[in-house]
């Protein structure tokens, strides 16, 4: 068990570098449709190096109901989280511009209401599982290219990716960033487990 979690902990922690590489090419673009198409480069190598990101890993818990299969859930959201963080501290040293625009996108996140904050989670979370699952199924990077550009350009909310915009901009309103957050979470989340959960249902 403390093997799986150890793994489960490196695997995690490095995905959470690949979505700050993924965040910082967007915010870096003053073209948006290139920004979302480039921020797909996360993805893919998190897909393919089969690292531990936490909107594609919850998709299959409806498959895998169990407590070992939680832990991990957790250990991935909280390793996301933490290696999103210290790229985020390491990046404001050097690139100030990258404040700017993520004060610009998040102070419009914190404009959105719990349900649209919920609805946009959700879509997100259902794209997140085509994505990761075409890759699964085809070893291809299609359904990535086009599913995490569809997600960024609709303006859907991806609750790692956020956690690094929050962490980079120099809003401090804890409170509402927190809330912002695990409404995301549970909206990535119910999103992710939607087509596995009827597919489980309908014997698929």
């Amino acid at each position: 068990m403390f093997v799986v979690l150890k793994k489960e902990i490196i695997n995690s922690l490095l995905a959470g570098v690949l979505i700050s590489i993924g965040g910082t090419v967007f915010l870096s673009c003053q073209e948006k449709v290139l920004g979302a198409f480039l921020f797909s480069v996360a993805l893919i190598f998190i897909c393919a190096e089969s690292l531990s990101l936490y909107t594609g890993k919850i998709c299959y818990f409806p498959e895998k109901i169990n407590k070992k299969f939680f832990f991990e859930l957790l250990c991935c959201l909280l390793g996301n989280i933490f290696s999103t963080y210290l790229c985020a501290l390491f990046l404001k040293l050097n690139h100030l511009n990258l404040r700017t625009a993520a004060d610009l996108a998040c102070n419009l996140k914190l404009n959105k209401s719990p349900l649209q904050i919920f609805t946009d989670a959700f879509f997100c979370g259902i794209l997140i599982y085509l994505a990761v699952n075409f890759y699964k199924k085809n070893k291809s990077i299609f359904g990535i290219l086009v599913c995490i550009p569809v997600f960024i350009l609709c303006g859907f909310e991806h609750c790692i990716a956020d956690v690094f915009y929050f962490y980079l901009s120099s809003i401090n309103d804890m409170v509402r960033i927190f809330s912002f957050i695990l409404i995301a979470v549970i909206g990535n989340s119910a999103g992710g487990m939607l087509i596995p959960f009827f597919k489980k249902i309908a014997g698929k």
